[in-house]
């Protein structure tokens, strides 16, 4: 009897060890997308699907749209999990910093809270993925301190609000937050840390063209990430910018880009804090050179 006892546990324990190894695995394998244009899977779901699938994408952040039925939603996200795929509600705008920005995430959230309610287990979100992006508000300018307190305050109550959801919160943030320091009510320090230290992971905005540059410009935040033991996902750029011929893969093609995402997968491939990559967005990712 207390042999059997025994062989129960050491399975038990095998069975945990290996899901959370798989668990881990899937964390440090992240090949994510940003889906803007959530319209194509109501218009396109199979071909949406197709895409996905064939750039072997399993974690994708999806734009919601609160005119697109939740029925729409409930079909992709189940459809995209029987193909191995985890689904993240997506949303963010610079003025969510505004003075009543928070309005818009008291909608997202409802939204999501209401969503959530009303699916079955293979149809709900696997986590909320902000980008807010507030450098891109007028009173960074003006006032960039008072504009960081207020990414500061959303990101707290967004982190409250995903707790009560039971989801895990994400944000999109530029590789120089590093360079950016607060000292206010929050504490003292750097912004990188902080996010980092705030939220569930983040995906590091690293949009340059070549493995070296992007490998240089997400270390910092990799170290912030293993200090706080946090995964951090290194974002790059399809599309076509104004910007300057170092930013996106737009010229240089997919073939190209996807020989440097895999420099830097094996650069950091025993980094504890390295969670995958992410590529913007499916709209330029689908039209991009071969």
């Amino acid at each position: 009897m207390m042999k059997k006892i025994v062989m129960a546990g050491v399975m038990l324990l095998f069975l945990f060890s290996h899901s959370t190894g798989n668990a881990e695995a899937a964390d440090q394998n992240v090949r994510a997308t940003w889906l803007w244009n959530p319209w194509m899977i109501y218009s396109d779901e199979a071909g949406t699907l197709a895409f996905l699938e064939s750039k072997q994408v399993n974690k994708v952040y999806v734009q919601i749209d609160a005119e697109i039925p939740p029925s729409v939603y409930r079909s992709f996200i189940e459809k995209a999990g029987a193909k191995g795929m985890r689904i993240f509600a997506l949303d963010g705008a610079p003025g969510w910093v505004a003075p009543n920005g928070v309005v818009y995430q008291d909608q997202l959230m409802a939204w999501i809270k209401t969503y959530q309610n009303g699916s079955t287990a293979p149809q709900k979100f696997a986590g909320i993925h902000l980008d807010v992006e507030p450098y891109l508000y007028s009173g960074w300018n003006t006032n960039q301190a008072a504009t960081v307190k207020a990414y500061q305050a959303l990101l707290t109550k967004a982190k409250n609000n995903a707790t009560s959801l039971n989801l895990p919160l994400e944000a999109d943030m530029p590789f120089w937050f590093d360079e950016i320091s607060y000292k206010n009510t929050y504490g003292k320090g750097i912004l990188a840390e902080w996010v980092i230290a705030k939220t569930d992971s983040v995906s590091i905005m690293s949009y340059r063209d070549t493995a070296p540059l992007i490998i240089e410009l997400v270390k910092n935040e990799l170290a912030f990430g293993q200090k706080h033991g946090k995964k951090v996902v290194v974002g790059v750029e399809t599309g076509q910018t104004d910007e300057g011929n170092s930013i996106s893969f737009y010229e240089e093609g997919e073939a190209f880009m996807n020989e440097q995402l895999s420099v830097i997968n094996s650069h950091y491939a025993n980094h504890p804090a390295f969670g995958g990559i992410a590529i913007h967005h499916v709209d330029s990712w689908k039209t991009m050179a071969p």
